[in-house]
């Protein structure tokens, strides 16, 4: 099995000196949030999956009374896990059409004509050159599809800040984010690179499967609001920490790395 030391002999630079521990921290990071952002892709596919509804109505004599949302509303019902179908009922979606416009998101949401709607969060560049050059190990851990993922940080420049690059071969796992698939992937790549839980590893993402992992697999959590998830609702989850962003997030890991090395020293 490769070691991520091995991987890249620079990493981990400095930790090893006087004064420092001899095991650099890691950070496992979701993508999704926390990465990138997904707000305009997944309002367009609500949107879309509207408007197919809406022509399959009308091609059948039927005409519904759709009111879309606008982004702000529709951002913040999902910030705040609102269900689908309380969404689709607010758009004037009949109970009887719910299940056929709930396909038509799935079906929508990770078509190629809207991933370019993904956007790199603001600061997300420096936060991950701040933990690369401090040696902080990092890996990505994501439900999204892997080879999306690779394909966005290597499109950005940003494939070389991480150890390694997991995800699943599901292209609506990240859409369904479901809880246990996160905790499985996590354990799986602590296990693969011989990571033990302790103090100085960390997990940041911007759901309640990203906290949920890092806690079932012992180790530290932070949760973003820049992400699909509201302040309000991580708490209820009781993370290590809540922050704005990654960049943030950043700052705070390499001043506890820092301050633990100092405590060493």
């Amino acid at each position: 099995m490769v070691n991520a030391i091995a991987i890249d002999p620079g990493f981990g630079h400095g930790w090893g000196r006087k004064g420092r521990s001899l095991n650099p921290p890691v950070v496992f990071c979701d993508f999704d949030g926390p990465i990138v952002d997904v707000s305009d892709r997944y309002y367009q596919t609500y949107r879309m999956a509207l408007s197919a509804l809406q022509t399959r109505s009308s091609k059948t004599g039927i005409s519904l009374s759709l009111q879309p949302l606008d982004k702000q509303h529709f951002w913040q019902m999902k910030q705040n896990r609102v269900p689908d179908i309380d969404i689709a009922t607010r758009s004037g979606v009949p109970e009887e059409r719910f299940e056929e416009f709930l396909a038509g998101v799935t079906q929508l949401v990770n078509q190629p004509a809207l991933l370019h709607r993904d956007r790199l969060q603001a600061g997300v560049r420096w936060a991950l050159s701040l933990l690369h050059s401090q040696g902080i190990r990092l890996f990505l851990v994501t439900l999204r599809c892997q080879e999306q993922a690779e394909e966005i940080l290597r499109r950005h420049g940003l494939e070389d800040k991480f150890v390694a690059i997991r995800g699943t071969g599901d292209r609506t796992a990240a859409y369904k984010n479901q809880s246990e698939h996160k905790i499985q992937l996590l354990a799986d790549v602590m296990d693969e690179y011989a990571i033990a839980s302790s103090e100085s590893a960390w997990m940041i993402g911007d759901t309640e499967a990203d906290v949920l992992a890092g806690q079932t697999n012992r180790i530290s959590t932070i949760a973003l609001t820049s992400g699909i998830r509201s302040h309000k609702y991580l708490m209820q989850f009781s993370p290590t920490r809540i922050h704005s962003d990654l960049l943030s997030a950043a700052h705070y890991v390499v001043y506890r790395a820092e301050t633990a090395s100092a405590t060493v020293g």
